[in-house]
């Protein structure tokens, strides 16, 4: 395990797996980088997998107090970007991550080659909010009301020491309240039309947590983006769903080979 440290002094955790082009992994809120776990070793064959835990989360600082937008973690990506000597990098955001790889496509264009966006939304009442139930089960932090919005039942049953990874929140009580926050009250939507970089979004179809309409605005908002709907997918499809893996990778190929 590395640390980065950032403008304010948080030392923020984090590890790199594979070679080739770097691809920095961008978790959502109160998820440590341990959660990506199940799909690293594919991503790894392709790329230089990067992946932190924000603050708060895992082995990192918690950082002063204070409110934190969905903008100051693009500057804490930065960072890790920074202490892994990577000039640019593909991004990988999921969930609030995918807001934060949003702030980093508009405010840092020459620091990212293609974005990858899944189970995310551009902010603002764009499409259809989450269920009121989901919202509950979400702020609850417990696994069991969780795990059915994330996870398809048969992958979950088969793949349990993942799933208690993934909802193991090692997250301080003040992270997880600016981590909502932040998310919550995330606001791109003015901007996303100058983004530049080769976009690829990817949301499940029975997403309850944030549900497909936020990316169909996504997708009419970022010029040239490209919408990929994973049928049965849920907010944890980028887990379930391994041939996301080859989504990602074919459109890397495709769109920005070089970075």
């Amino acid at each position: 395990m590395d640390f980065a440290v950032t403008s304010d002094g948080t030392r923020l955790a984090w590890r790199s797996d594979g070679s080739g082009s770097p691809l920095l992994l961008i978790a959502g809120q109160a998820t440590a980088l341990t959660g990506w776990e199940p799909i690293v070793p594919s991503l790894a064959e392709t790329f230089r997998v990067i992946r932190f835990d924000h603050r708060g989360v895992g082995t990192s600082d918690d950082g002063p107090t204070g409110h934190l937008s969905t903008r100051d973690f693009a500057a804490d990506a930065l960072a890790v970007l920074d202490a892994a000597g990577v000039e640019r990098a593909h991004i990988y955001g999921h969930s609030m991550g995918g807001r934060v790889a949003q702030w980093l496509a508009i405010d840092h264009p020459d620091r990212v080659g293609a974005i990858i966006l899944a189970a995310t939304s551009a902010g603002g009442f764009l499409g259809k909010n989450r269920d009121p139930d989901a919202t509950r089960a979400l702020t609850s932090g417990d696994p069991a009301r969780l795990e059915p919005l994330f996870f398809d039942a048969d992958w979950a049953a088969a793949h349990s020491s993942a799933v208690r990874t993934f909802f193991t929140l090692r997250a301080s009580k003040q992270a997880k309240r600016r981590h909502f926050r932040a998310s919550t009250e995330h606001d791109a939507r003015n901007l996303l039309g100058s983004v530049q970089a080769p976009t690829l979004i990817l949301h499940g179809t029975d997403d309850r947590l944030t549900p497909l309409d936020n990316a169909l605005a996504l997708r009419e908002l970022i010029p040239h983006s490209m919408l990929v709907k994973i049928v049965n997918g849920r907010h944890g499809f980028h887990l379930d769903h391994p041939e996301t893996v080859d989504w990602i990778r074919r459109f890397v190929a495709r769109k920005a080979p070089q970075l």
